[in-house]
């Protein structure tokens, strides 16, 4: 039986906060976590894990970075921090039946926390990439992945995660995933 933290591909989804062009450059490690949030979107859809994502305020920050926009569904915009503040986001993760959410994207201490927050208290699981999310200020981060944590969310990696959705070895599914986790290899 597995622990009710455990994720699986059939109890998942994926949503991508907020990873801007103009926003992006000014993030630690924003190289690394924007492969983080690459690694984790092909395994999805390898593994048939829904995936969402969200834009604050493109007009003043720009589209999703190129590098995700041709990996990502639609990105419907927003002015609230929150993704939560877009229905569909919770709604088509309801309707799917995905009570496990993990959340990658930028910033940390601000969109994916106000997410973060706003999905454990609609009863939601949540989980945080801890690789894939970043903040201009380390302390900003560090301090949101406390304050997450502390909340309920679930501090996992991107890596773990992946492994956690394809559950064993020696599937179709496991053998592309294994290439995934070897092309991420070369490039780190």
């Amino acid at each position: 039986m597995a622990h009710p933290t455990q994720m699986s591909a059939a109890d998942s989804g994926l949503l991508v906060i907020d990873v801007q062009e103009k926003l992006i450059p000014k993030i630690c490690a924003a190289g690394a976590v924007v492969r983080n949030i690459a690694f984790l979107i092909e395994a999805a859809h390898i593994l048939g894990i829904p995936v969402q994502a969200t834009e604050q305020y493109p007009k003043g920050l720009g589209p999703t970075t190129s590098e995700l926009a041709r990996r990502l569904p639609d990105r419907p915009e927003k002015l609230a921090f929150s993704s939560c503040a877009v229905p569909a986001v919770v709604e088509n993760f309801q309707r799917a039946g995905r009570p496990k959410v993990v959340l990658a994207g930028i910033e940390t201490h601000v969109c994916v926390l106000h997410t973060a927050l706003d999905l454990l208290a609609l009863g939601f699981r949540v989980y945080i990439a801890v690789d894939a999310v970043g903040s201009r200020y380390l302390i900003d981060y560090e301090t949101a992945l406390r304050r997450m944590q502390q909340a309920g969310a679930i501090l996992t990696t991107s890596e773990t995660t992946v492994f956690e959705w394809v559950g064993k070895a020696g599937s179709p599914q496991f053998k592309e995933i294994s290439r995934l986790v070897q092309e991420r290899m070369k490039i780190m």
